[in-house]
């Protein structure tokens, strides 16, 4: 079967939903043209590659929104001054990707064994210097890194993720990023930093996706 050429609408999703959203910095840009983001997914989903939103993927994952995951690269972008990112619940690997084009050297952790057989051979083929895990959110790969992605919504957060950020040394530090959900389908996309106190989360933008598994919150009996 011959593959799609889905050119036009991957220059169209960089044109017509990234970069009205405030997505400018010419690395990202050129990042999202280039990379056929369809080779991260199953073939069945191949018609929903350049859609303006999640793309379901089974078991409850999804692959992030463009905008969304351009917004939350372009954060990153803006914040880190080191080049160590970590992807936690990197699915397909398609964000991975994403963050190696930008020039990261990418450690991306991951456990469902159909998402790890997508990713393995689209980051050997487009992101070879990417680094793919088999870890997850409870354990992750140690750091320290400059950057976290969580690839992903949560409501809770192990203590082990803040512990691979880059400790703080003059003035800067490893920041976090992703979408903090509120547990009733509404959230932000936020940006954290350890502090004295612990991790602190400020919020970036409204934003909405999945929970990644395990860091949802349980729910509880109602009599």
């Amino acid at each position: 079967m011959q593959t799609p050429d889905f050119t036009a609408a991957r220059l169209f999703m960089v044109n017509g939903q990234v970069r009205p959203n405030k997505v400018t910095d010419p690395r990202l840009l050129e990042a999202l043209r280039s990379l056929p983001r369809e080779r991260f997914l199953p073939a069945s989903a191949w018609p929903l590659a350049y859609a303006d939103e999640d793309v379901p993927l089974g078991g409850g994952r999804v692959l992030l929104a463009p905008m969304l995951l351009a917004r939350l690269v372009q954060a990153i972008l803006d914040a880190s001054e080191g080049s160590k990112a970590l992807v936690i619940g990197a699915g397909p690997g398609y964000g991975a990707a994403v963050l190696a084009a930008c020039g990261f050297s990418v450690t991306a952790c991951e456990t469902d064994a159909a998402l790890l057989a997508l990713a393995r051979p689209a980051l050997a083929a487009l992101a070879p210097g990417a680094t793919l895990v088999e870890a997850g959110p409870a354990d992750p790969p140690k750091g320290p890194f400059d950057a976290i992605l969580i690839e992903g919504g949560f409501e809770v957060l192990p203590p082990a993720i803040a512990a691979r950020l880059m400790p703080r040394g003059g003035g800067t530090g490893g920041r976090l990023f992703g979408v903090r959900r509120d547990g009733v389908g509404t959230g932000q996309a936020v940006e954290g930093e350890m502090t004295s106190a612990g991790l602190a989360l400020r919020p970036l933008f409204d934003a909405s996706t999945a929970c990644l598994p395990g860091l949802d919150v349980a729910p509880s009996f109602v009599f």
